[in-house]
């Protein structure tokens, strides 16, 4: 889990982190967010003279941002958490807005990081899995049923392998970095071998790796010439640990996806996030203050100034 205090203008004030411990079931996960919140509050009363104004939280799986539920979370082992409210009563009262980790993280990269100029932007972390969040105009498109960016899930190649949603030959089957990590470990014949390792050899000029990237920026490619074909993006933002390889990412999946446009379409810029693993944190904390603001998510918080040690906290969760 990862936590911050942060400010009106996204500054992150105070940051710490814990494990999980899911290993302890289901129950005792929830139990750590909650007594992890309070003590970021306490933090925040001793350091900075008021308690958190409001507080926001990320989770991965499916979540009810509108009723506060944590719907479902296959990695947590979560079925109906009523996070919001417990969150509520164990933090005085204080207003408590949940969230969808990768649409909070695309909720900062739009408001503060890569896509701040952006009018419209998908957001798309290459972790263990692959998601996406969907920037119009400063706010994050939930969808109608809270499901809205699921890129991941568009199959790229049909008959391909299995996917953990029933489907076959699903884009996070093939260029996220888990499956990176599989295929290089299978061509290295390294059981330990990772993503990262598969980025310093196809640098080093080894064809087996350059032989797996491709295939994984090529899938990447298929999965995002259908999103801009539907969205029509101005800026594509790539994040999540296969963002970390840099040109030996950028570069390959540039020239697969100007490949790929046809003459109706307008390739957009190609860019990695700017906020790392605290974009998280900055969104939940975003959350949190547009609680606090008359028009909420379409109040402009990279303008406010942080005059006050009043912040928001913000925690979130692994994602899978």
């Amino acid at each position: 889990m990862k936590a911050a205090l942060v400010g009106a203008d996204g500054a992150l004030l105070h940051e710490a982190r814990r494990p999980t411990g899911r290993e302890r079931g289901a129950a005792a996960v929830v139990q750590s967010i909650v007594d992890f919140a309070a003590d970021l509050r306490a933090h925040g009363e001793a350091h900075f003279g008021e308690p958190a104004a409001a507080a926001g939280v990320a989770v991965p799986g499916i979540v009810d941002a509108e009723r506060g539920v944590a719907v479902y979370a296959a990695n947590l082992g979560w079925t109906d958490v009523p996070l919001r409210d417990l969150l509520g009563a164990r933090l005085g009262g204080v207003p408590v807005a949940l969230g969808h980790d990768v649409r909070t993280g695309g909720l900062a990269e739009g408001r503060v990081g890569a896509g701040k100029d952006s009018r419209r932007f998908l957001f798309v972390p290459l972790g263990t899995g692959i998601a996406g969040a969907i920037g119009i105009d400063g706010v994050i498109e939930p969808g109608a049923h809270g499901s809205a960016g699921e890129i991941g899930h568009i199959v790229v190649r049909p008959g391909g392998p299995p996917c953990g949603c029933g489907q076959r030959g699903c884009l996070e089957r093939l260029a996220s970095a888990s499956a990176v990590t599989a295929a290089w470990a299978e061509a290295s014949g390294d059981p330990a071998a990772d993503a990262a390792d598969c980025a310093k050899a196809v640098r080093s000029g080894d064809p087996r790796a350059t032989e797996v990237w491709q295939h994984a920026v090529d899938a990447l490619a298929d999965g995002l010439l259908t999103a801009l074909t539907l969205l029509d993006p101005d800026t594509l933002i790539i994040g999540g640990g296969l963002a970390e390889a840099g040109d030996t990412l950028f570069t390959p999946l540039r020239a697969a996806v100007a490949d790929r446009v046809v003459r109706f379409q307008t390739l957009p810029a190609i860019v990695p996030a700017a906020l790392g693993d605290a974009a998280g944190c900055l969104g939940a904390g975003l959350l949190a203050w547009d609680l606090l603001t008359p028009e909420g998510a379409r109040t402009d918080t990279s303008s406010t100034p942080i005059d006050t040690p009043s912040a928001a906290d913000g925690s979130t969760t692994p994602r899978r």
